[in-house]
């Protein structure tokens, strides 16, 4: 017998190979183990079944609330539910001082919430009185692809004075969204959205809530002075929106202790994403617009972040009174109308420069050394149709955010069912922070 000699390459080879081997056989156990990937039979509501009894409030569902907006009206016809969307120019104020020619619906920017139930079949009629075509996308709701709105593909564009009808069964429940998909830049961007809400049926256990708020989320860029919306903006948005009102214009979400609150947030900007925190309380996120998430998926934060294009539902118990801030915490985000070209001037000594300017331009006065929190407090003339930056006077001093900004209140006594401001919250003595005593300072080794 040949003595068979391996030289190091081959050796190296030799082992390579039977490594190459071991790992091969490894993986193919550990893909043997792993689970399969879980395809469910369908991801567009199943096939179509019959149309049930609509829904109706009190029996069926409770009623949501769009804080400092309005939910769409329907009747029932021969066992559908029929709404009607009247697109047109729309005169909106987004907060005392600011106003501006929109496009919308029914007379609201953004359009009223549009409510069904799971099972409804809905009749939705749209009239066209813009100066342009237009359609409506049902943003996330299974249907048929002809009733599906995009300009074009499914459906010609209505034109100005056309009224068309959509109609489908609602195959799902959840927190949805309604826009404009022709000329979605133009249109979008001038107000032309809205929320969509479905609830379960049946309404599985743990679903039913005290309050249901309803929250769209947008952007605008709005020149101070200007009578229209420049929907050609891209990055330097200024006007921040929650269901169309900026900071002070915001209604408020009012709750009372103990009560379970679901906040349904959806975003329709042009190109932002907003994370949305609230102060006191932690929530969890409950569902998306791609349905309900599992006890065991849900997951606690202070701050959700709602992605453009998404919608988002949290929930919490309002267990703690108070006035509580909830806000965008993109910070110039709640600001208002606020330029991005501004000198920074922090830190400067502008007094030799405010003596000179005075000189030329009367009343002249430099801004900005020490941060912009004190001009809510001013009182300067602000240009025609705009808003002071920052937000309003507050219990104790000015509040100095706005735009994407709102305040949720939860009082102990009853405040009824109307989201009725109760005005501010009375604090229980000694739970206000305040200024320190000395002898405080001295018992603690404080020294200021």
């Amino acid at each position: 017998m040949k003595d068979v000699k391996l030289s190091r390459r081959h050796a190296l080879l030799a082992s390579a190979s039977i490594g190459g081997a071991a790992t091969a056989l490894a993986s193919r156990e550990v893909h043997a183990a792993a689970p399969v990937h879980k395809w469910e039979s369908s991801y567009s509501g199943g096939a179509a079944s019959a149309a049930r009894t609509p829904g109706l409030p009190g029996r069926d569902y409770q009623p949501t609330v769009t804080p400092g907006g309005a939910t769409l009206p329907w009747k029932i016809v021969d066992g559908v539910k029929v709404y009607h969307l009247v697109a047109e120019e729309v005169d909106h104020e987004f907060a005392p001082g600011l106003r501006a020619l929109c496009w919308g619906y029914n007379g609201r920017v953004h359009g009223p919430t549009i409510e069904a139930v799971e099972g409804d079949r809905v009749r939705v009629y749209v009239t066209n009185k813009l100066p342009a075509p237009t359609t409506v996308h049902w943003h996330g709701i299974f249907l048929p692809n002809g009733m599906d709105g995009v300009g074009g593909l499914n459906q010609r564009s209505i034109s100005p004075g056309e009224t068309f009808r959509y109609e489908w069964t609602f195959k799902q429940s959840g927190t949805f969204m309604y826009h404009s998909h022709h000329d979605e830049m133009t249109q979008m961007a001038l107000g032309m959205l809205g929320m969509i809400v479905v609830h379960p049926r049946p309404a599985p256990p743990g679903y039913r809530v005290d309050r249901d708020f309803v929250i769209m989320l947008s952007e605008w860029k709005i020149v101070p002075g200007a009578k229209r919306p420049d929907p050609n903006e891209m990055t330097d948005f200024n006007v921040l929106t929650m269901n169309a009102k900026a900071y002070p214009g915001t209604a408020p979400l009012v709750c009372r202790t103990g009560e379970r609150v679901r906040i349904r947030f959806g975003n329709l900007s042009a190109m932002d994403h907003h994370p949305i925190h609230l102060h006191g309380y932690y929530w969890k996120v409950v569902a998306t617009d791609g349905g309900p998430l599992p006890v065991s998926a849900q997951w606690p934060e202070t701050t959700v972040l709602v992605p453009v294009g998404s919608t988002r539902d949290v929930e919490f118990v309002a267990d703690a009174p108070g006035d509580w801030a909830m806000h965008c915490h993109m910070t110039h985000h709640v600001m208002n109308q606020m330029g991005h070209d501004l000198p920074n001037m922090i830190g400067v000594d502008a007094r030799k420069v405010g003596a000179l300017g005075g000189r030329v331009v009367p009343g002249y006065m430099p801004m900005g050394q020490h941060g912009m929190g004190d001009m809510a407090a001013m009182g300067m003339a602000v240009p025609k149709n705009s808003i002071p930056m920052v937000g309003a006077r507050g219990p104790f001093d000015d509040i100095t955010m706005g735009g994407m900004f709102t305040i949720v209140k939860v009082r102990d006594e009853d405040i009824g069912d109307g989201n009725q401001d109760p005005g501010w919250y009375k604090h229980p003595p000694g739970t206000v922070a305040d200024l320190a005593r000395k002898e405080d300072m001295d018992r603690d080794g404080i020294k200021a």
